[in-house]
């Protein structure tokens, strides 16, 4: 794509989309699929590395772009499972450096039954597992495994000559941490900058912080990564509950205000749809939002602090300076 005049636009790379239909998806081999969580948790979260040589993707698979998967059998219709769509979490160039082997970070899906739509039995509260989820936390090294995609063209890092014009905050939560191991990886490693990068994770538990030990190790070796963690579920060290993401940004602002005000800025949100919502609402009473989104006239008038997440949805745009992927 040709360069923005404005030189706080990203200039985004032209991303390859649909190289390899739901139709007619192409066949990876499991390479690893090993557990990203260190200690005990009640959740399972696996990074799963597919080898993708050979395909159409080979090479062409960008890092914050997603694939599919199509887990095998029927559904209860008699009709293929639906495809389900993984962000990237490796590098432009993929886990091995060639571009032959993407990879995603897969968390198992186990709950009960609820109501969802009319006509559900209100009574039914069996154990319901992700059809896709739990197929591809199930498979081992050599299995093979359907692919399409690549998907997404803007939840992209700047085209590669333009990175260094930017600094760069990503926020997430549980496993939509995925892209931004790629980026970080990417951005630290393979093509490394000098420019100033900010990861705020959540989770519930100190033990569901996905890829902590790598985000560690990347701070303490690059003096411009910097990584922030919201626990919500424990107590902090001096006795106050604990914070969500938002929560954590919205009492540091004194730190995070000076650094999203700068237009150099780049802020990516991955995760809860909750977590965008809660963190536009910070951003507007502290002044901040002004290059990241924009309000309709609908809430120009409604205070921040009162803004609920169907208004967001609704009435809340992100600029080109925020890239959203929220669920």
């Amino acid at each position: 794509m040709s360069a923005n005049a404005d030189p706080h636009i990203p200039t985004l790379p032209a991303a390859p989309l649909g190289l390899a239909t739901v139709k007619e998806p192409v066949t990876g081999r499991i390479v690893s699929n090993d557990s990203c969580l260190r200690g005990k948790s009640a959740s399972f979260v696996r990074h799963t590395a597919i080898d993708i040589s050979g395909t159409p993707l080979e090479g062409r698979c960008l890092v914050g772009q997603a694939f599919g998967v199509l887990a095998p059998g029927m559904d209860e219709r008699g009709k293929p499972h639906k495809v389900r769509l993984y962000s990237i979490a490796c590098p432009d160039d993929g886990e091995d450096g060639a571009g032959c082997v993407i990879s995603t970070t897969t968390k198992r899906v186990i709950d009960e039954r609820y109501p969802q739509k009319k006509g559900d039995d209100p009574g039914d509260h069996s154990l319901f597992l992700g059809v896709c989820s739990n197929y591809m936390c199930d498979l081992r090294p050599g299995d093979p495994i359907k692919v399409s995609g690549p998907n997404g063209k803007r939840f992209l890092l700047p085209e590669s000559a333009s990175r260094e014009n930017h600094d760069y905050v990503f926020v997430a939560t549980g496993t939509g941490i995925a892209p931004f191991r790629g980026m970080a990886m990417e951005l630290l490693q393979r093509n490394p900058i000098s420019s100033q990068i900010h990861l705020v994770m959540g989770a519930p538990y100190t033990t569901d912080l996905i890829y902590d030990d790598l985000f560690t190790e990347m701070a303490a070796e690059h003096p411009n990564f910097h990584y922030h963690t919201a626990i919500s579920r424990e107590t902090r060290p001096d006795g106050r509950r604990g914070q969500y993401v938002h929560h954590l940004m919205d009492e540091q602002m004194d730190f995070f205000g000076p650094v999203l005000a700068n237009p150099r800025t780049l802020l990516y949100i991955c995760g809860l749809a909750g977590m965008q919502s809660g963190l536009f609402q910070s951003m507007a009473r502290h002044g901040v939002g002004d290059g990241y989104f924009t309000v309709k006239k609908s809430l120009a008038n409604v205070d921040p602090a009162d803004w609920q997440l169907s208004q967001v949805r609704r009435g809340v745009r992100a600029t080109p300076r925020c890239m959203v992927e929220v669920y």
